[in-house]
């Protein structure tokens, strides 16, 4: 079944097959390729200040050579000319250095922003796209992961890693070119010295590459736990279970601890082998350049630029050793990204959807809001049927109550009709366009659907009404306030409208976050409403009112009711009763009472538990 995500199984693995590495390459290359297009520009100006900058770096020691082996003599002897010259040339290559480098710094940080605005705008973009069946499956926590903490971690190779990594292997290049100019025999040892650095940075590499991406995952594991106790806060306090919970969390930071002291072990070995390998050759530079010195075949300045170049080569290598550890982290980052980019939605949208006004005359012989089934089937797991094979139509207007046990469909057909899942066979029309031709924008103008979870926005109430139609004037939405019963306690709010609302609705109670929900449906004027009853867990004198507002909001339209109470059910225009994934029983409550089967059991049993208020 394609409502499941793919691809999860190898999101949170630390240990990839070659297939698997292979192809988690190429994404994180591609995507790299396509973050980075957009700003080639600057990048090739930043680069260019970088090369230039660099150039102006590695004159300095040259001069300096200069200047110790041609103009001290002048100087003792009376003439300063020389130096001078040579101490103005110094400077301007310093100024000229640091200006370029401040411009770097500028034009990389440019970089670094735009490319994290786009890669945030791009995750929360696709995360909405994709269907309800992966966001039910792929944790929140590790959306947020992708969205802070992996995009923070390519921002902060861009914003400072590769300039700094551009600049380091210039000046090892550009330093290493010069001390074979200037002594080949120090230059052959440098080669030499190369081998056992590119070998260790092997070991390093492949040693380290799963340890990164296993923080990566556990990063991932440690934000969802996080968001996951705060999100069910209340059942954390209203069970006692904070220690609980508090060994949970501690245990994730715990998994997240591992790999990164693995890595700190590992760089603590890579990081002092390359310190001896280059301290190594800068001492053996010195002993060939002092008998070169003490032989008279090379000048003490020339001596004091092989130092320092010898240096510029192998210090950077120390530096490049903490840029890997930021470059892995980026690339690891990387991987998780072009990983979630390459998710695909389950319900994805047609090539060519049609498109029609919801108040438009449809076709000849169908009415407004007319639902049908025509030989669907579903399945969240192949061969295992959640809803097997059924033929129906449901009325335009009409109110559908749909009863049965817990785990008999009756949420799996309601989502397959406001397409939070696609049918695994057959079609489901929508005033007689199947839905899977109809895009996700057209089909929630015309169907919505609500459930128990009520959920409001840290935003005024006037703004949460108004989701409905952002368009909607402030009149429009006073008046599907009062349509619906919530324009009296809106007014009584401390700023009326313009109240800010708590997180979830906080400040309301359950029966007014309801009001206001209904307010943004009937604001939002769907042919097609259909909830989970909204009145299961409310008290009576809220539930009276959540009533009258449901009346006014299923007025006219067609309505599909997970029924939890009998006076819902009742008041039905027809009953659905659903058992294993089918429809057993199929007509008005009346017609049903009478034939004497399960809905008769049922209502039976209603009837003797506290009256028809009752709760099924």
């Amino acid at each position: 079944m394609s409502g499941h995500p793919a691809g999860l199984g190898a999101e949170d693995k630390v240990q990839l097959s070659e297939e698997e590495q292979k192809l988690a390459r190429e994404r994180s290359w591609a995507l790299l390729h396509e973050i980075i297009r957009p700003q080639r520009v600057i990048l090739w100006g930043s680069i260019a200040t970088v090369l230039i900058a660099t150039l102006a770096a590695t004159v300095q020691p040259l001069i300096l050579a200069q200047a110790l082996d041609t103009a001290v003599t002048p100087l003792l002897e009376g003439n300063s000319a020389p130096l001078t010259q040579l101490v103005l040339l110094f400077s301007a290559m310093v100024l000229i250095s640091a200006l370029l480098t401040w411009l770097n710094i500028i034009l990389t940080a440019k970089i670094s922003l735009r490319v994290l605005i786009y890669l945030r705008t791009r995750l929360f973009s696709h995360a909405q796209k994709l269907s309800v069946s992966f966001h039910e499956e792929y944790t929140s926590g590790k959306v947020i992961s992708r969205l802070t903490g992996d995009v923070d971690a390519v921002r902060a190779l861009l914003d400072s890693g590769i300039s700094q990594l551009a600049a380091t292997l210039l000046s090892m290049l550009f330093s290493a070119i010069t001390i074979f100019v200037l002594d080949w025999r120090i230059g052959v040892l440098m080669l030499v010295m190369s081998g056992p650095i590119y070998l260790l940075s092997r070991w390093f590499q492949r040693a380290a590459v799963p340890i990164f991406r296993a923080q990566r995952v556990e990063s991932a594991k440690l934000t969802g736990r996080f968001n996951e106790t705060f999100g069910g806060i209340r059942a954390v306090k209203a069970f006692g279970s904070q220690s609980a919970a508090r060994a949970s969390y501690g245990q994730a930071a715990e998994d997240y601890r591992v790999p990164v002291m693995d890595s700190v072990k590992y760089f603590g070995m890579f990081s002092p082998g390359l310190m001896l390998i280059g301290n190594f050759f800068i001492a053996a530079a010195l002993v060939i350049g002092g008998y070169a010195v003490m032989g008279g075949t090379m000048q003490v300045g020339t001596l004091l630029a092989l130092v320092i170049y010898a240096g510029r080569v192998f210090e950077p290598v120390m530096v490049l050793s903490e840029f890997y550890n930021l470059i892995q982290m980026a690339f690891s980052a990387l991987e998780k990204i072009s990983g979630f980019l390459d998710q695909k939605p389950a319900v994805e949208q047609a090539e060519h959807p049609v498109e029609r006004d919801a108040r438009a005359e449809l076709l000849p012989g169908v009415k407004r809001g007319e639902i049908e089934l025509q030989a669907v089937e579903f399945s969240y797991f192949e061969g295992h049927p959640a809803f097997t094979r059924t033929d129906m139509v449901i009325e335009p207007g009409s109110q559908v109550a749909l009863v049965g046990p817990t785990g008999a469909g009756k949420s799996t057909l309601v989502k397959l009709m406001a397409r939070f899942y696609d049918v695994s066979a057959g079609r489901l029309l929508l005033d007689g366009v199947d839905v899977r031709e109809l895009s996700d924008e057209q089909l929630r103008r015309e169907v919505i659907m609500l459930t128990q979870e009520v959920f409001l926005f840290s935003a005024t109430v006037a703004d949460n009404i108004r989701l409905g139609n952002p368009e909607a004037s402030d009149e429009q939405v006073r008046a599907a306030a009062a349509a619906v019963g919530a324009d009296e306690f809106i007014r009584h709010l401390p700023e009326g409208y313009d109240t800010m609302l708590g997180q979830g609705g906080a400040n309301l109670s359950a029966g007014q976050r309801q009001l206001v929900t209904f307010a943004r449906v009937f604001l939002a004027d769907p042919n097609v409403v259909i909830l989970d009853e909204a009145t299961a867990s409310l008290d009576i004198p809220s539930e009276k009112a959540v009533q009258r507002a449901l009346a006014t909001l299923l007025a006219g339209r067609t309505s599909v009711v997970i029924a939890h109470r009998l006076s819902t059910v009742v008041n039905s225009d027809r009953v659905l009763v659903i058992a294993e994934g089918s429809i057993v029983e199929d007509g008005s409550p009346e017609e049903l009472i009478a034939a004497g089967g399960r809905f008769a059991v049922l209502y039976s049993a209603w009837e003797q538990l506290n009256g028809p208020d009752s709760e099924g």
